[in-house]
């Protein structure tokens, strides 16, 4: 099996051992990406800082998420029961340039997160519009039907990395959720009447 895998000249990453920081647990257990690190308090000046190399675009990239609860706290003065400001570096280990990435927040992974389970990033706060930036200029917010973050304007190509920073909270925090990433390309500006929203391609249910 070995010998097959190094004759098609493809070598699966191997996965990195789930690192705890601060009580929550981060895990790459779901593939397509390797995580190298987690600093950082979760405050607006020390985020939460996860360094991960992405080697497989196209999947899904699911960074699992455990431990989040009531006893973790707002670490950023909004009105959410729970919140964390976060930065992602996300290295591009692929052989395809990223023109588009989209983040979606998820408390079951298969199913997008509906307006009213709570978790979001920063929903119906100053500090959620005004906090996300990026490496990629332009950014369009989704409330519904998932909570989920569009960046676009730039190129990363293989071996260069991407910049996020965003707000994570949640009012009823569940013990694990899913932070999915996904590289994208943009079919379209939405159809006649929603001016700037975008059509990403290759979105899952």
């Amino acid at each position: 099996m070995v010998l097959a895998t190094l004759l098609l000249g493809v070598v699966p990453s191997a996965l990195a051992e789930p690192i705890q920081h601060l009580g929550l647990i981060f895990s790459d257990e779901e593939g397509g990406f390797r995580l190298l690190s987690v600093t950082g308090t979760g405050t607006l000046d020390d985020p939460i800082t996860v360094v991960e190399e992405v080697t497989d675009p196209k999947r899904h990239i699911i960074l699992v998420i455990r431990g989040f609860g009531r006893g973790f706290g707002n670490r950023v003065g909004t009105q959410h029961l729970t919140a964390f400001a976060m930065r992602k570096i996300v290295r591009n280990r692929s052989d395809r340039t990223w023109r588009n990435y989209q983040m979606e927040l998820r408390e079951v992974s298969t199913r997008r997160s509906p307006y009213t389970d709570g978790l979001s990033f920063g929903q119906n706060s100053t500090l959620g519009e005004a906090y996300p930036a990026s490496s990629f200029p332009h950014l369009q917010r989704y409330d519904e039907p998932e909570d989920s973050l569009g960046f676009s304007g730039s190129e990363v190509a293989p071996g260069a990395e991407a910049d996020f920073r965003f707000i994570i909270s949640d009012m009823s925090p569940v013990s694990q959720f899913y932070l999915v990433q996904i590289p994208l390309e943009p079919l379209s500006f939405g159809p006649p009447g929603m001016p700037g929203k975008i059509d990403w391609a290759g979105v899952a249910p």
